[in-house]
């Protein structure tokens, strides 16, 4: 039989574990006869079971002196540091805001 690809080569027949094999030995092509495909199916070896990959460990924790102020509730505690929330500062209360509460 002449190789479908190059048309004027003829194929070369080879058997492997009892597979025929037809190959073309100038643009190297290959070629099953019917039923050789389902007989190298059957043959594949079943793909090994995939290995559990454990979760990275978690970061480190801050070692104490850490960069607390970077934290969110920094901005808590200074909040209240004489200035209202638009960075001008507070007018005292008299004594008349203790007595009455509005």
């Amino acid at each position: 039989m002449d190789c479908p690809v190059c048309k004027t080569t003829a194929l070369m027949m080879s058997e492997r574990q009892g597979i025929e094999i037809d190959y073309c030995p100038q643009c190297r092509g290959i070629w099953l006869d019917r039923g050789e495909l389902d007989k190298l199916i059957d043959r594949a070896s079943p793909e090994p079971p995939a290995r559990q990959v454990a979760a990275p460990p978690p970061p480190p924790a801050a070692a104490y002196g850490a960069r607390a102020y970077l934290r969110h509730d920094h901005d808590r505690r200074h909040r209240d540091a004489g200035h209202d929330g638009y960075g001008r500062k507070r007018k005292k209360e008299g004594f008349l805001s203790d007595l009455f509460d509005f």
